[in-house]
This record gives structure tokens, sequence and C-alpha cells, in this order.
């Protein structure tokens, strides 16, 4: 028998004990906990002395057992709950015929408390119990000596366990929460109202991704979970809802890495009457209020590097970065291609795509379209690394902009931004394409199979509803998990999403 097995029917044989006394190992309704943060700012002030009681302040707490003594008639424990950890104190004078259950007790049992607060002999702060409840059996012990998960793969397929043993870990998931509170509440405050769009999509959009799809049985049709809410979002604008936004579970059929989960939160919203450059300070202003709540300054560590995210940021042109990084001219066919060549990156291209050598004719004739994808590849190669402290890239080639408008002194610029620190990309922004003829070319083109895999099939009701009238406006989306990574210094996106996607066991084991 295993050691974990032997320990679960040890424990199991405490549990079947237990009912046989009439104790309910799974707990009941306890009511007026008081937080153990709580319980320690009311001790504060009372600056108790070694070996002191505080007899008027009685309280009651409940938490998970991480540290158990018994000694003869005597026990302590210490218990954690979500905001901290504070010791127990259990007489068998005082506690009666509840003793016996206290040596049926096990690391990782949850339980409850009431007693008055008081101090050792050695100056620790403890709950001296008057009553205890048991509230929950743990049937399989917590990791060895309350270390955590090591495993780092384990961490993330038990994430239960790895929360309850480390505070840590807890805490990023905490201001996870807040940064996310704070966002929705700016955006509030900026006269923008929270809407809900459709996860099952007939036809999908908004990006360049593959989409996981699925199939409704009554209506026979196939559906695909959205990677991007931007088209329905687009037709609340023509709706009159002028400023909306959506923090979306998106889903993207694609590789899983520090920075990728195929499942992932974004933020996205769309404003009537502005563009890309009320965008930017939309960015800012999201930071801004997430960095209030959380705490802890602009400047913030981020692995290596001290990130200064104190608005304004630096605002840098695509074309000036390519030149500067990659020493070629974003409109030099020729001097892009050889780039692409000495990178490697057009051979790469030409595997994974599985298109015809199409540049190697004559790389000045090639097409617009698979011209600016291959200057953007060189971008992604030459440029995004060197994007370290906040920084918004603007205006990108158009042809990998098919939603976005083009500037009005150059039809090859896009006016679109996007957001980077620490070389990643955190956000993604446009002046909206409104024109309803224009946007229905750019998504033939699309549908065509040139450019990015955007679109699968045409969605002419979104080119009916731009045909009604769509207001002039900005959009934005804002990848959460990300934005969460930089402030609580998380190096992989996994370390922020409560459950990653996981190759299955087997496939690990497999693989090893």
């Amino acid at each position: 028998m295993s050691e974990p097995d032997r320990l679960k029917r040890e424990r199991l044989k405490k549990r079947d004990a237990l009912v046989e006394i009439g104790v309910d190992p799974y707990g009941r309704r306890f009511d007026d906990v008081t937080p153990i943060d709580e319980v320690r700012s009311k001790a504060d002030p009372l600056a108790l002395e070694p070996g002191e009681k505080a007899p008027d302040l009685r309280v009651r707490v409940a938490g998970r057992i991480a540290l158990l003594r018994v000694m003869g008639k005597l026990a302590f424990l210490t218990v954690h709950d979500r905001t901290g950890k504070l010791q127990f104190g259990l007489s068998k004078a005082e506690l009666g015929d509840f003793w016996p259950v206290v040596k049926k007790l096990d690391l990782g049992d949850i339980i409850g408390a009431e007693g008055i607060i008081g101090k050792t002999k050695t100056g620790e702060l403890t709950l001296w119990a008057s009553e205890v409840t048991l509230l929950c059996k743990s049937l399989r012990p917590p990791p060895e000596k309350w270390h955590g998960l090591t495993d780092v793969e384990l961490r993330y397929r038990q994430r239960y366990v790895d929360l309850f043993t480390n505070a840590d870990v807890r805490d990023v998931f905490r201001q996870r929460s807040e940064i996310i509170h704070a966002i929705r509440e700016y955006l509030v405050s900026c006269g923008y109202l929270e809407v809900e769009t459709p996860v099952l999509q007939p036809i999908y959009g908004g990006a360049a991704a593959r989409p996981f799809t699925t199939h409704h049985n009554t209506l026979g049709l196939d559906l695909f979970l959205r990677i991007s809410p931007e088209l329905y979002l687009k037709r609340l604008l023509v709706g009159g809802m002028e400023r909306v936004f959506e923090i979306s579970r998106n889903f993207r059929n694609e590789g899983i890495s520090t920075r990728h989960n195929p499942e992932f939160t974004m933020i996205e919203l769309y404003e009537a009457y502005a563009d890309y450059q009320v965008m930017m300070e939309r960015v800012e202003g999201m930071f801004v209020a997430a960095i209030d709540r959380a705490g802890g300054g602009y400047v913030r560590p981020f692995g290596d590097f001290k990130l200064d995210f104190k608005p304004p940021w630096r605002r840098a042109k695509y074309a000036d970065l390519l030149r500067e990084h990659a020493g070629v001219q974003m409109s030099d066919r020729q001097s892009v291609f050889a780039k692409a060549n000495e990178l490697g990156i057009y051979q790469k291209m030409i595997r994974l795509l599985g298109k015809p050598d199409i540049f190697a004719e004559d790389a000045a004739q090639g097409s617009l379209i698979d011209h600016d994808v291959l200057v953007d590849a060189v971008f992604e190669a030459t440029v995004e690394e060197h994007l370290v402290q906040p920084t918004f890239v603007y205006d990108y080639p158009a042809a990998i902009c098919p939603l976005t408008r083009r500037h009005p002194q150059d039809d090859s610029i896009a006016l679109r931004f996007e957001a980077f620190t620490a070389g990643m990309e955190i956000g993604n922004a446009y002046t909206e394409l409104n024109d309803p003829e224009i946007q229905h070319a750019n998504l033939r083109r699309q549908v065509a199979g040139e450019g990015d895999e955007t679109m699968a099939v045409m969605d002419e009701d979104f080119i009916a509803a731009l045909e009604y009238g769509m207001p002039p406006a900005g959009g934005l989306g804002v990848g959460i998990d990300r934005l969460v990574m930089l402030l609580t210094n998380s190096r992989s996106i996994r370390d922020v999403i409560l459950f990653p996607l996981s190759r299955p066991q087997e496939q690990r084991a497999n693989s090893e």
C-alpha cells in the first residue's frame, strides 16, 4: 500500500470513529465568524503582555489546521483562513466532552472555535477556545510540512491545494479580483455600460485566430466558441448604446505557453465619437485604477525589469520602430523580404502556412496583403523584445487590420495601436471602420483566404448593421490575464488563471 493510501485509510478510520460518537465529520452552519486579520486588529490596541488574556475580546474564528501539537491535556493549533493565521489553544479542562475529538483532528481539517483572545507565555497571540466545532474532516493529508506543492504542473492541476497551502498564490488571485473590480468601476465612471454578448456564435470573427467548434443538436447547427466579442459589441453601437464594455471569456484553439492559454479573459470596449487616441487614454486610466486599488505604486518589478506605468506612456510609430530595430522601411518590399530571409521568417511562413513561394519570383511584385503580413512578422521578430517600458505602438500596416479605419493621409496605414510592456502585447485598439462598403470588401478578402484567417464565412448581418449606420468610434481590447501578470510580477499566464488548461496526466506520463 502506498504511503498516501495508508494515510488516507487512517483518516477514514478517524472519520468513522467520529461518526460513532455522534460527531458530524462534515460540520454545519457556523455563524458570526470574524476574519483572522480583524481579530489581530482588535487585539493590537490592547497591547497584551505575555500570559495575559482579554476576557472582553470574545470571537468566533474558522479555518483550516496548518499546524497541530497535542501535549497531554493541552493542544495548540495554527489555523489559516483567507486573511491570515492564528494560534488556537485547546485544553481538556475547558473543552470537556469535546476532548476526544481533538485527538482525532489532523492537518488540513477545517474547524471553528469560540473563545477569548490572549497571549501565551512566549507572547504568541492565541484564541483560548471554550467551544470547538469540527466543520470538515480532511481525508487527504496536505503536502508535507505545509510547504505547498513543489511539482509546478501539479500545482496548476490541483489548484485547490496550491491555494490553501500558499498564501502568496491566494494573494495573486485576491489582487486579480481587485484589479478587475477597479477597472469595472473606472469604466462605469466614464459612462460605459457593461454588457454580455454571445459565447456561442454561428460566425466567428473580430480577431485572427482558430476557433473551437461545437454543434447544437436541436437546431442541427455548427457553432464556434467566440474568439472575440468585437462584432457583437459594434452592433450595440449601431443600436445607440454609445459606450459599452464586456469582460469576456474568449477561446482560441492555439498553443499553450507562458503567455497564452486557450481560454482567457479580455476586457473589450467601444466608445462612440472617439478614436484610437482616446483609447490610449482609456488604457492608461485602467492601469491607474488597477494600481491604485492593488497598491505598490507605478514603478513595479516584473522579472528582471522595473516597469514604470505612470502616464503618459511612450507613443511610437510602427514604421519608426521597424526602421530603428530592423533597419528596413515598411513600404520597401525588397528590403523587408531580404530581412525576412535573413531571419528565416519567410521560410518558416512558407512551411507553416503551406503557401506557394509567392515571394520567390520577385519580392517586389508580391501582393499587398502578403507583404504586410511579412512586415508584421519582421516587426515581431526584431522590435517587440525592445518594448520593455509601457509603449503605444501606432499606425499599423492597413492590410493586416481589416476592421480598422485607414489613415486619411496614407491609405496603406491603419489607425490602430497595440500596447506593449516587457516585450508583451497587452492591448489592441482601433479607430473603428464604419463604412459598410469598405468593410464588406475587406471581409470578402478575408473569407477568400487572403491575410490572417479572421473569418470563415461572410457575416452579412454585421454588414447590414453597419448599413444602418454606426457612429465613428474607438475600440479597445486589453488582456486581463497579462495585465494581472504585470501588476503581480507573475512570469507565467498560468499563475494568474485559477484553472489553466493542462495536458492530461496520461499524456504527461508518456512524454516523460
